[in-house]
Order: structure tokens, then sequence, then C-alpha cells
């Protein structure tokens, strides 16, 4: 057990959960996009639908949208904020099956196209879990440099593939996951690594045949 599962986050309150787990989700989804967000569709499920107004839920999201982060006082004016920096945003309610009570679903597009969908959800002490990724099932924190490949098909090679260049780029991983829709269909690789993980092995992946997208987040760039 880490220091900071113990006496949690600093951050600004009301609430750990509902709250500064809030502003991570913003935060991890904003990365994930790789780029600049100028449209977000946030639906708010159970808890955070419920009491999420009161506790700055929404507030709070927005603000790591924008690359607030927990600690930061502006995370009350983030609404305002977001209207200054050209961040069009809509906020309901929804339900989500099976998803832990602290949970949003948030759409994304971004300043150049590119767009994400996020399930996410807020464990508490500023924790959270990302379990699904544009429609496809995950399960990761965000707490680790992570790289997740999309394929156009679960097909013998991908994984290969993928662990070979980070081999190449001297990148160690930690844990991997596959998830993919059905047998031999659309896929995604999860993988959490040791090292951040450099541009041009993005671009490098990228470029492959059958791959149809890569996110990922580096631990540098969410302290940043």
């Amino acid at each position: 057990m880490k220091l900071f599962d113990i006496i949690g986050p600093v951050m600004i309150g009301p609430s750990s959960s509902h709250t500064a787990g809030a502003v991570k989700i913003g935060l991890v989804a904003r990365k994930l996009l790789g780029e600049k967000p100028v449209k977000a569709d946030i639906k708010l499920h159970g808890s955070f639908a419920m009491t999420g107004a009161g506790h700055g839920t929404d507030r709070a999201i927005v603000a790591g949208l924008l690359g607030i982060r927990p600690d930061d006082e502006r995370i009350p004016e983030s609404f305002d904020i977001a209207r200054q920096d050209g961040l069009s945003f809509d906020i309901d309610t929804t339900h989500i099956p099976n998803a832990h009570p602290n949970s949003t679903l948030i759409t994304l597009q971004g300043e150049h196209g590119r767009t994400l969908e996020i399930v996410a959800s807020s464990l508490g002490g500023g924790r959270i879990l990302v379990s699904r990724l544009d429609g496809i099932t995950t399960n990761f924190s965000g707490d680790e440099n992570t790289l997740i490949v999309h394929t156009h098909y679960d097909r013998p090679g991908h994984v290969a593939l993928v662990t070979s260049v980070l081999a190449q780029y001297k990148i160690n991983i930690a844990t991997m996951q596959l998830y993919r829709r059905s047998k031999g269909g659309q896929a995604v690789m999860v993988i959490e690594c040791d090292d951040p993980i450099p541009p041009e092995l993005v671009e490098k992946l990228a470029g492959t045949e059958g791959i149809l997208k890569i996110t990922y987040l580096n631990q540098e760039q969410n302290r940043g």
C-alpha cells in the first residue's frame, strides 16, 4: 500500500470521490483523446447523477477536460473557463448497466477531429477506473504509463508486433490486457508500462496495417 492510498490526494473539495476523482477522469480522458477537446457530451450515472451537482462533479469533470488538476482552486469556475477556452459541453444523466455508482460516460471531439468515448468510475481517494473505451470493455486506472492499441480485427501477430516495438524502444511492460468485441473482431490492447511511451513509438505503430487507432498517456503528462 502506498502512502497516497492512506492519506488521499491533495484536492479541492468537497469530496474525493465526487470531486477529485471526477477531475482525474476528465484529465485522463483529455490525455487519451490526444488533443485539445472542443466538444464534450457528459452523462452522469448513479450517485454522480443524484448528487453530482451538489458535490461539483459536473464542474470537476469539465475542469479535468480543460487540463485543470484536483488541487486547483479554479475548479468551481470551470464552466466559465471552458466557454472562454472554446470547449462546448452538454451534461445530462443516464444509466450505465453494471457500472459503479460513481460513473460517467464522456464522448469527446478534439480540435483536429479525433474522437473518444470513455466510461470511467471514481473509486474514492482520487482513484479511478476506466471500464470502457470506444465501446470496448477495459480495466485500467490511468496511474501508469499506458499504451492502448485498437485493431480492426483480432488476428495472430498483432500482440507480437506491438510488444516487439516496445522492446525496440526498451519499454518494459508492467501489465498487458487484451479485449475484443467478438472472436476475430475489433480488439483493444491495454499495456501499462514502467517507462513513458515516446511519440515516435506511437507514430511507428500507427502506420502498421490492421491498427485502427492508438491512444496513450504518460505520467509526466498527467502531472503537467
